[in-house]
């Protein structure tokens, strides 16, 4: 009860101070989950994010419900999710009763115009960092292009990209020892074929 517990009061820290969407989410999460309590760490987090991108539903709601699954199971998965939701829908509430009135403000509207400037600056940082973990060689550079390309020119949907790059992750970085796999399985084989033609002399021999 005590993990559920904190678990709910991380997220709901995270839902009330979440600002931008899931990009901007993602030094949050390093920051809360990564470095203060090693829940997860950036590779489990960036493989979240991508699955968070092609499932129903909002990126930050997602990457909550994985990331609660993982610590406590289903009941992690509903308390995660549950905390990051209840403060944003409250402040949606409270805002979209004063909004009409407020938005007229010049001072709100300066106020959103930095708000917009951080968010920039979050979805900055996440580049940055997620740059580190991504970019590994020559291929993972033309992939990125590819996609942006894709995305950017064409508006190609986000499933169908990341469809796609999960079918080139597949082909094009495959771990070095399964692509011995199949050097290794014949090299048994050669030896255990070998080892039958030596008993077959020995026993030739010994008649």
């Amino acid at each position: 009860m005590k993990e559920l517990l904190e678990l709910f009061w991380v997220f709901f820290i995270i839902g009330a101070t979440l600002f931008g969407g899931g990009y901007a989410m993602m030094p949050v999460i390093e920051r809360e989950l990564i470095k203060k309590r090693n829940w997860t760490n950036m590779d489990e987090v960036m493989d979240y994010f991508a699955i968070a991108q092609i499932t129903p539903g909002i990126i930050a709601v997602n990457m909550a419900t994985f990331i609660g699954y993982k610590k406590n199971g289903i009941a992690g998965a509903v308390t995660a999710t549950l905390g990051l939701i209840i403060p944003g829908a409250a402040l949606m509430i409270i805002i979209s009763i004063f909004i009409k009135q407020a938005a007229e403000y010049e001072i709100v509207q300066r106020a959103f115009t930095g708000i917009r400037i951080a968010v920039c600056a979050l979805i900055l940082d996440t580049l940055v960092k997620l740059k580190k973990g991504v970019i590994k060689n020559f291929k993972s550079v033309i992939l990125i292009i590819i996609a942006f390309i894709l995305s950017a020119v064409f508006s190609v949907s986000p499933v169908l990209i990341i469809s796609g790059s999960v079918l080139a992750g597949l082909i094009f970085f495959r771990p070095p020892d399964s692509r011995n796999i199949f050097k290794l399985f014949l090299s048994q084989k050669n030896n255990s074929k070998k080892k039958v033609e030596n008993n077959d002399k020995e026993k030739d021999n010994t008649t």
